[in-house]
């Protein structure tokens, strides 16, 4: 996620683009953050909560706008502020780039799977195949996407990717990226979406609008509505990023206010109807059969899930991006911020409630102050340690002519992509 400010400043961090690995969906042990820096880009270990590992850094391309890691082999995307409009595909362990393409206008956002490779432009898409990065499909003349809105699903099996078909509505358009076709169209909100984001089995898409109120889930690619969610009713918010948790039980929301919800993607059971016997309960009978009466919107509120747990940030008015991960056995929410810090905190999978901040990390290299957060932190409720299981361009693009392939049978000794990346020319 770009963590500039519209004026494309970082304001007094380093920071310029921060993004969870594929992988944290899979095999929290193995998942790494990657960070775009004014001075190159950085990827960091997460598998413990006290310390934070950096596992590589480059300094050899300034102001990093743009990084992307292929799960968790040594395939990295690029992208900088002083070429917007080249990516660079390289293999970071040997220090050597692959190959680069140039578009016609700025690139917003990349996206990467086992499969494809997605070049979002304001007005277009690219679809690669990530095996010899050929161009497969060109989607164009798009709504305008200033913001590089897209997600692609890691899936397999069900390789979507989904994207804004309005400007001014919340349609999303769900793309077949292996039959290179369209899937379907979803009418998910009134306002215009801010935010997307497919489950770990690419069965489920999770829309945002500019509204920022409500939250919902849709089948893929049937696009049934199947969960909604309220995060709030006082104000409208800018919804930053959406995350499913790796079996897609819990749902991550995180804005520009000082609060993250996350919400339990369970079905509520029908209870066989009872004849009321308090006054209390007559009322609340009542108040259920007068919905039929209200207006949609009204009746829709009663229907709305609220959130199963909260995290209270030290800061508003950050960009940020969040994950949820098992980070050693214990479900874990994770937040990395434009103030510099990455945030984790501990989730409850059975209780909920307010989430406790176990640790933060600065991530652009300068020193930590004392982590003054934490003594402020309730540590009253115990933590139940259970897992979450027991729970456009109208131009043409130019390119250097790829002389790579990708051998996914090779073992990289990570799980699960299991890849490494050969180039034929430096082998």
């Amino acid at each position: 996620m770009n963590l500039a400010s519209q004026s494309g400043e970082a304001g007094c961090s380093q920071l310029l683009f921060a993004n969870f690995n594929q992988d944290n969906t899979f095999a929290a042990v193995l998942t790494s953050l990657a960070v775009g820096t004014k001075s190159g880009y950085k990827f960091f270990s997460l598998s413990a909560v006290d310390k934070l590992e950096q596992i590589y850094e480059c300094t050899d391309t300034e102001d990093v706008c743009i990084v992307e890691r292929l799960f968790s082999s040594s395939l990295v995307a690029i992208v900088s502020l002083k070429a917007p409009r080249k990516l660079k595909v390289c293999h970071f362990k040997k220090g050597t780039e692959i190959c680069n393409y140039s578009y016609s206008n700025t690139i917003l956002a990349v996206k990467l799977n086992r499969q494809r490779l997605i070049v979002c432009l304001e007005e277009s898409l690219y679809i690669h195949n990530i095996r010899d990065m050929k161009v497969l499909h060109t989607i164009r003349e798009t709504p305008p996407n200033p913001s590089g809105l897209c997600s692609l699903s890691i899936s397999n099996d069900n390789c979507y990717l989904a994207y804004p078909g309005s400007a001014t509505i919340g349609e999303v358009q769900v793309f077949d990226t292996v039959n290179l076709r369209a899937a379907n169209m979803i009418p998910a909100h009134d306002s215009p979406l801010a935010a997307l984001a497919f489950d770990a089995s690419g069965t489920k898409l999770a829309t945002a609008s500019e509204k920022g109120t409500v939250i919902r889930v849709f089948s893929i690619p049937e696009g049934q509505k199947l969960f909604e969610f309220r995060r709030g009713v006082k104000r409208c918010v800018s919804i930053c990023s959406l995350a499913f948790s790796m079996e897609g039980l819990y749902l991550s929301a995180s804005s520009n206010t000082e609060t993250v919800h996350i919400f339990k993607l369970e079905t509520q059971k029908e209870k066989p109807a009872e004849e009321p016997t308090t006054w209390g309960g007559y009322l609340g009978k009542v108040l259920m059969a007068s919905t039929t009466y209200l207006p949609s919107q009204v009746t829709e509120m009663f229907t709305q899930g609220r959130a199963f747990a909260t995290v209270r940030l030290p800061f508003s008015g950050h960009k940020n991006i969040c994950a949820l991960a098992l980070i050693q056995k214990i479900p874990r929410l994770l937040v990395a911020a434009a103030d510099g810090y990455l945030y984790l905190y501990n989730l409850d999978p059975q209780e909920g409630g307010e989430c406790t901040l176990m640790k933060q990390h600065r991530l652009d290299g300068s020193a930590e102050p004392p982590n003054e957060i934490l003594e402020q932190g309730s540590h009253d409720r115990p933590l139940n340690a259970q897992t979450y299981n027991s729970a456009a361009t109208k131009g043409k693009q130019t390119h250097n002519k790829p002389f790579y392939t990708v051998d996914i049978q090779q073992i990289d000794s990570v799980y699960p992509i299991n890849c490494i990346l050969f180039c034929n020319r430096l082998c």
